[in-house]
């Protein structure tokens, strides 16, 4: 499952990493707490517009230009959910047959097999 608030920390976090700034200046700056920004670039919080707009102007980088960065991201994300799920399934693995049993004349109302539909082979005689 794709996580977006985990894909918006990870941008925020290169845009401060770009800049050379601490977490603690950004932090400073948008005026929210280190530990809640620190939790914002781990994707564990959810960011609010309001506190978006802050750490935006705190890092000098307008708001769209962050969602563009965060678009692609989860852009490239779903490509490879979708990769991921249309990979070959294996082919399944083959059971061993069971003995052949004749069942010649003998009448078809009087023949019963028990036995999982999956693991028998009926052939017409």
């Amino acid at each position: 499952m794709i996580l977006l608030r985990r894909l918006l920390g990870d941008v925020l976090r290169r845009q401060r990493q770009r800049q050379g700034r601490t977490l603690r200046e950004v932090s400073s700056s948008a005026r929210v707490s280190l530990g809640y920004l620190s939790e914002v670039e781990r994707g564990q919080k959810e960011a609010s517009s309001e506190l978006l707009s802050a750490i935006c102007d705190a890092l000098d980088v307008r708001m769209s230009e962050l969602m563009h960065e965060v678009s692609d991201e989860l852009a490239l994300a779903e490509l490879a959910e979708s990769a991921a799920a249309t990979d070959p399934v294996p082919a399944p693995v083959r059971r061993p047959m069971l003995n052949s049993v004749s069942v010649a004349g003998v009448p078809p109302e009087r023949v019963t097999i028990k036995a999982p539909a999956e693991a028998v082979d009926v052939v017409a005689a």
